[in-house]
């Protein structure tokens, strides 16, 4: 390949020294290889100068998506910063420095301490790299540096590199271990990134080349980080358990037995297992697998936001797909409708529930994987974020004994839980709590939990309607969609229950206003509706990386502000914990809005919801934007976060 050229050894029988390899004894043997590189004029060193900074300091630490330079005349087709966690070198390599002398440059180790350890290298057999290293003189991190530094390749740390496991499945953990390579991305559609202990082996890399079928392109990892990425892969491959859907006794059509041993396909169910394990290990609500016509894009979302998780190659792609349908028990033949079901694994010891919807598209069949992890969701109200003042407008009115509270929020903004956390305060042995859902999301002892089934037509209003007549003292209806549904919460509310929902409406005073539009007659949304809760779910900025900054007062009131002075809050910055986005973690953002006198009078009036809002306000509701903004000034979360989430609510 372009990437790798044998080079006759030049400079050994000038310099009068053993040339050393980086982990094995080469004697009077020359390097098998030297890498050649194009290279940033800005970034390259004056020929023979030396770099005795230290590593910190040194410039080629930034992110940048040159993840491995490309071969003389090629062009790289990474985008710039595509990659976090490379390390570009400082000068082209050449097999003629000796690896002793870059560890001096780099600033990693003292003259004198090499010099010594080049000496006991003689007495001892070894090779004075594996001196410093047994001598903890350097780290494997450190020398594996160094040795990135004289081929002239670029460093991965594999801590923070976002590791494709499309790409790291491409070859067996066994000859991933034999070798101590992993490829860890798709630099472009024919060439994948490889991560190396050791550049020098050419024969691994041809190997690796004839696995995969893929051009590679090299770049160096410490050992110690290759190993560990390489037990990852296996432990997520192990800690996950499915349920898979058994075969009926018709199915004998040669399409369906094909694309069954597809899926059944070993390194098929290891690439799947692991994607799942890597998203509920990263906190992810959803995983998307959206194929583009060539390959299948897998992508989590975090915290709200989506990212990329790993590419599936093309010839994996159709059965990756055919192993989620028979996971969820779906029809595997049918591609033109689309399904839904839900499945339950096993990942690292504790229970997660999987839903999963197909989407038939121009290119192929798309999945959304909806991911339920009961020990990662907070239900407990004091730490949603809420103020304690919104917290207890919010628990009077649910601790009432009838009447409707209701959740807004547009869909993932975390309404579901704010219900969950009010009925597990509500939860106690005296009161009969039933639920309807569309699906059931988190069990709970204690609650009698009904599941939706459109199927066999147990719908909301049905379900609903049998709930009324079977005793409960508090009612939770998972979403009301429908002027059918309101009108049986609204009137169970007023006949002695309590009811909790949830409503599609951006802020709390559209909540009557939706549902007098639904055809629910005025005199009775006054009469049932106590509290409306409105919220969102911003991203809380990493503590341990987020930064100070001063908001001019003027832009603030351009943001519809009303601010005199600047605003001193935080902005995000990037760093490991957080995978360089400067969030990690959400936080709410809610307005609490109880039915007053006043306000009830605006309902019975049909009045707007801006109206309602003013008059909201006045008697003590902070608005969703105004809440959003104490988090920033307390550093919970950005400005900038809350705009996004919140807009002009």
């Amino acid at each position: 390949m372009a990437e790798h050229q044998r080079q006759p050894h030049e400079g050994a029988a000038e310099s009068g020294r053993e040339d050393y390899a980086p982990f094995e004894d080469l004697g009077d043997r020359e390097p098998q290889v030297e890498i050649e590189i194009d290279r940033d004029p800005l970034a390259e060193a004056a020929p023979g100068e030396a770099d005795g900074r230290p590593l910190a300091e040194e410039p080629a630490h930034r992110n940048t998506g040159n993840a491995a330079q490309s071969a003389p005349g090629e062009a790289n087709d990474a985008p710039d910063d595509a990659f976090t966690g490379v390390t570009h070198p400082t000068r082209r390599g050449s097999s003629s420095r000796f690896l002793t002398d870059v560890i001096i440059e780099m600033g990693l180790v003292p003259r004198e301490r090499v010099e010594q350890a080049i000496e006991s290298s003689r007495n001892e057999g070894m090779t004075p790299e594996r001196v410093l290293l047994a001598n903890g003189a350097i780290t494997s991190d450190g020398l594996s540096r160094a040795l990135a530094e004289r081929y002239g390749l670029d460093h991965l740390d594999l801590d923070i590199f976002p590791v494709d496991m499309g790409a790291a499945n491409l070859v067996a953990s066994t000859a991933a271990k034999r070798y101590q390579a992993v490829p860890v991305a798709f630099v472009d559609k024919r060439t994948v990134l490889l991560a190396m202990a050791d550049p020098s082996n050419v024969l691994a890399v041809d190997d690796v080349a004839i696995m995969t079928g893929y051009e590679v392109r090299v770049a160096v990892a410490s050992p110690d980080a290759i190993g560990d990425l390489i037990s990852r892969m296996n432990r997520f491959d192990d800690v996950v358990t499915a349920a898979d859907a058994h075969e009926e006794a018709g199915e004998s059509s040669a399409e369906i037995v094909n694309l069954r041993e597809t899926a059944d396909d070993a390194p098929v169910v290891k690439l799947v297992n692991q994607i799942v394990a890597q998203a509920v290990e990263r906190g992810a609500s959803d995983v998307h697998l959206s194929p583009d016509g060539h390959e299948l894009r897998v992508r989590a979302r975090i915290d709200g936001i989506l990212h990329d998780l790993t590419t599936v190659p093309r010839r994996m792609a159709a059965g990756v797909i055919s192993r989620m349908k028979i996971m969820a028990d779906l029809d595997i033949a049918e591609r033109r409708l689309p399904q839904d079901g839900r499945v339950g694994l096993n990942v690292d010891g504790r229970h997660v529930d999987l839903r999963i919807v197909t989407l038939p598209s121009v290119h192929g069949e798309s999945i959304v994987m909806r991911i339920l992890d009961k020990d990662s969701v907070v239900m407990k109200l004091e730490k949603l974020g809420m103020a304690d003042s919104e917290r207890e407008r919010f628990e009077k009115a649910f601790h009432e004994t009838h009447g409707a509270v209701l959740v807004t929020g547009p869909t993932g903004s975390g309404k579901s839980t704010t219900l969950y956390a009010a009925l597990l305060e509500l939860n106690t042995p005296e009161k009969n709590i039933i639920t309807v859902e569309d699906p059931v999301e988190y069990q709970i002892e204690g609650l009698t939990q009904v599941q939706v089934s459109t199927k066999v037509g147990l719908t909301f209003a049905t379900g609903l309607r049998a709930m009324v007549r079977a005793d409960p003292d508090v009612i939770m209806v998972g979403e009301i969609r429908d002027r059918e549904t309101a009108q049986i919460a609204v009137e169970s509310a007023l006949t002695g229950h309590l009811v909790l929902s949830t409503l599609h409406t951006n802020d709390a005073p559209s909540a009557i206003a939706r549902l007098t539009e639904m055809g629910i007659e005025p005199f009775l949304v006054a009469s049932a509706v106590d509290c409306v809760l409105a919220q969102r779910l911003a991203r809380m900025l990493c503590a341990n990386c987020k930064q100070r900054t001063i908001v001019p007062a003027e832009v603030l009131r351009e943001s519809g502000y009303k601010a005199r002075v600047d605003l001193e809050a935080y902005e995000p910055g990037g760093c490991r914990r957080c995978g360089g986005t400067g969030y990690r973690g959400r936080v709410g953002v809610y307005e609490v809005m109880l039915l007053s006198p006043e306000i009830r009078r605006l309902a019975l009036e049909r009045r707007s919801a801006d109206e309602i809002r003013e008059v909201a306000i006045r008697e003590g509701m902070r608005r969703l934007r105004d809440d959003g903004l104490e988090k920033a000034r307390q550093g919970l979360t950005s400005v900038a976060e809350i705009a996004r989430v919140v807009g002009s609510s």
